[in-house]
């Protein structure tokens, strides 16, 4: 369900970190039921960034607030449809002294589309160790993606135009574009993003780890398709995420710069595997992501 371009999001606020957090804010139909609005934009599908996203403030609401989710593990099931509300019904499979887990169907003009379990831990001392992060240059040193492209292209595509309009992460590749098959020569399936939210997004815990979500599914294909095809150019293959899962290690904030290092270890079978790393400024691992996308050439 991935769609780089698909990052519009519903008329209201303004601005696009704004724009994000009324995205994520869902309505509640019943105890545990919530609807969450779709932006209706002509694109093939709604981006899954979204709906895990949204996927994952149903379930968190239906729990106390005093145990944040520590892993979620979702499947796509159908193409959503832009401008179509999406509704979530939420299972609360159980209530433990130190996890609490839930389910969630998504489901639209009703059709499931998509399934989500994710688990709340409530946190306890532990031993600990992490693999440290790799050295790369700072954000800040870095082009935004849309001013890439500009620069590139002379002037943005339309689709382009409207995702810098309504972008709600600042992107920056660590590594500069490439445009050509001849540029892409030797290249390894490995790519690495700073991102962090356009704006302020707020104190509350459950909205930046949705906020996460939602961008953990923006770019961690590109390491699939980056042996192949230029991430920017055209495309020739039809793309889609089947699957996605999330381990959240140590608290963060979105509207902070973190870092997405994502890597590709396999790609067999017209499916190709992702796996991501985030890191804060700090070097102190937040997330792991793994995530398994179809790759369909066109016209083959």
């Amino acid at each position: 369900m991935t769609d780089p371009t698909s990052t519009a999001h519903p008329a209201g606020p303004a601005h696009p970190a704004e724009r994000l957090v009324d995205l994520l804010d869902l309505e509640r139909i019943e105890e545990n039921i919530f609807r969450g609005d779709s932006p209706d934009e002509p694109l093939q599908r709604v981006f899954g960034g979204q709906v895990a996203g949204q996927a994952l403030v149903a379930a968190g609401r239906t729990t106390d607030g005093d145990r944040p989710v520590h892993s979620l593990h979702a499947y796509f099931l159908r193409p959503g449809m832009p401008g179509v509300p999406i509704v979530y019904m939420v299972e609360r499979v159980r209530d433990g002294r130190s996890f609490t887990t839930r389910r969630v169907v998504a489901v639209q003009q009703g059709r499931t589309i998509f399934t989500l379990t994710a688990s709340f831990h409530r946190g306890e001392p532990g031993f600990e160790h992490q693999l440290p992060m790799p050295e790369v240059p700072d954000p800040e040193s870095l082009p935004k993606l849309t001013d890439e492209i500009r620069e590139h292209l002379g002037t943005l595509p339309e689709p382009l135009e409207r995702m810098a309009r309504h972008q709600p992460f600042d992107i920056r590749y660590v590594d500069r574009l490439r445009w050509t098959p001849e540029e892409l020569e030797g290249v390894e399936p490995r790519s690495a993003v700073w991102m962090r939210a356009m704006g302020p997004l707020g104190d509350d815990p459950l909205v930046h780890t949705c906020a996460v979500t939602y961008a953990s599914d923006m770019t961690l294909l590109d390491a699939v398709r980056l042996p192949v095809e230029p991430l920017w150019g055209p495309r020739g293959f039809d793309m889609a995420s089947l699957d996605h899962a999330m381990w959240f290690h140590n608290p963060f904030r979105a509207d902070e710069w973190f870092l997405y290092q994502q890597e590709s270890p396999v790609a067999t079978g017209a499916r190709g595997l992702a796996r991501g790393q985030i890191y804060d400024r700090q070097g102190r691992l937040l997330v792991s992501v793994m995530q398994e996308g179809l790759f369909r050439k066109m016209g083959g």
